[in-house]
């Protein structure tokens, strides 16, 4: 007597090239559970991120609610929330970005309309070309005053500020491993605290800061 074997399902295609859209189309298209970004037109898919990417972006995060609160000096956004910048023209949702007060007007429900002052990007294997080419001269081009680059695989920290010549200038770390922010005055990030395992806990990087 034979047996009926029921059929292994296929796997699903990966879905068909999406044809271009404005940027209207592609906020009315994604959700809040996509992570992509859009680029002339173009939808471009982001890879899942690590643990280490994870908690080093929820570290910077953290710190930087606290500040920011503590100083009532704007708003701090964490992917995904896009950021819109018309120099090229860009949709790209930066790991970490400060507003300021006097900019909350970009600020839309779905979107940052123009630059963010301060945007921090998290280093992954697939996005670093991306993050040091691409993004690196959109966001210098768009007016991001300050710009972070994090690597955490190859544990280096790249800071640059935007000059009144309208690029971006690195700015070198002192041998205290202290750098300090000229968009968040005040700020110091200790630039070994992003190395740590497990990270710093946030109440100790507070009294630091004289905050707590």
């Amino acid at each position: 007597m034979s047996r009926k074997v029921k059929p292994v399902p296929l796997l699903e295609p990966p879905p068909a090239e999406l044809p271009k859209m404005t940027y209207e189309e592609f906020l009315a298209w994604a959700d809040e559970d996509c992570h992509a970004e859009w680029v002339d037109g173009e939808v471009i898919f982001m890879s899942p991120a690590s643990k280490k990417h994870q908690l080093i972006a929820s570290f910077i995060n953290s710190i930087f609610q606290h500040f920011v609160e503590a100083y009532g000096l704007g708003v701090v956004l964490i992917a995904p929330f896009q950021m819109k910048l018309g120099s090229r023209p860009s949709g790209r949702e930066p790991d970490v970005m400060f507003v300021s007060n006097k900019n909350l007007s970009r600020l839309k429900e779905t979107f940052l309309d123009g630059p963010a002052d301060l945007v921090v990007e998290v280093i992954s294997p697939e996005s670093r070309a991306r993050d040091r080419g691409d993004k690196f001269y959109e966001y210098e081009q768009g007016g991001v005053r300050e710009y972070w680059l994090i690597d955490p695989v190859r544990k280096q920290a790249e800071f640059y500020q935007l000059g009144k010549d309208k690029l971006f200038h690195a700015i070198i770390v002192g041998e205290d491993g202290l750098y300090h922010s000229r968009v968040l005055k005040g700020l110091t990030l200790q630039v070994a605290w992003l190395w740590q395992e497990p990270l710093p806990p946030l109440m100790s990087v507070l009294k630091t800061w004289g905050l707590v």
